[in-house]
């Protein structure tokens, strides 16, 4: 599908901002389990804080407001291409914000959380050191910041 110049620029950043918003939702109750379980009990957390650690070279401890740092930027970068995705895929305007929201954050959680949080942070989250916990606490969290992209972008694409 062509688009006008501008256009993808337009929705991309609609995208962007639309995930720091859906971010900042979710890091919120992430909070509180931080605080109750620690850096290895919040998943996209602890990636971010040992990505962080790997660019900089630095202990992933003194590494939490530049993981968050980047824990927006991946939010804002992820919903920027949903909202692109929605914009050129005929197809997908057929579906309910709700029904795009609850795919969007799951497909999101199972494409890039689940296979590569072992590799970049050590821990595996089937065999989680918190248990099941962490990764149900993720998923939902997914599916949260999914509805509340998916909202945001239809009020300015649909």
């Amino acid at each position: 599908m062509h688009k006008e110049g501008g256009e993808s620029i337009n929705e991309a950043l609609i995208g962007f901002i639309a995930g720091c918003i859906g971010t900042a939702v979710v890091s919120l109750p992430q909070y509180y389990f931080f605080k109750r379980w620690g850096m290895l009990g919040v998943l996209e957390w602890h990636e971010n804080q040992c990505l962080m650690s790997m660019l900089v070279k630095r202990d992933p401890i003194r590494l939490v407001k530049e993981g968050l740092i980047l824990h927006f930027l991946n939010g804002g970068l992820a919903a920027m291409f949903y909202a692109l995705f929605i914009s050129w895929l005929d197809m997908l305007k057929g579906l309910d914000t709700i029904t795009l929201g609850l795919l969007y954050g799951v497909l999101l959680w199972i494409l890039t959380l689940a296979p590569i949080h072992k590799p970049i942070t050590g821990v595996s989250i089937i065999k989680h050191p918190l248990g099941y916990k962490p990764s149900v606490l993720s998923l939902v969290m997914h599916v949260i910041y999914g509805l509340v992209v998916a909202y945001i972008v239809s009020l300015w694409l649909r």
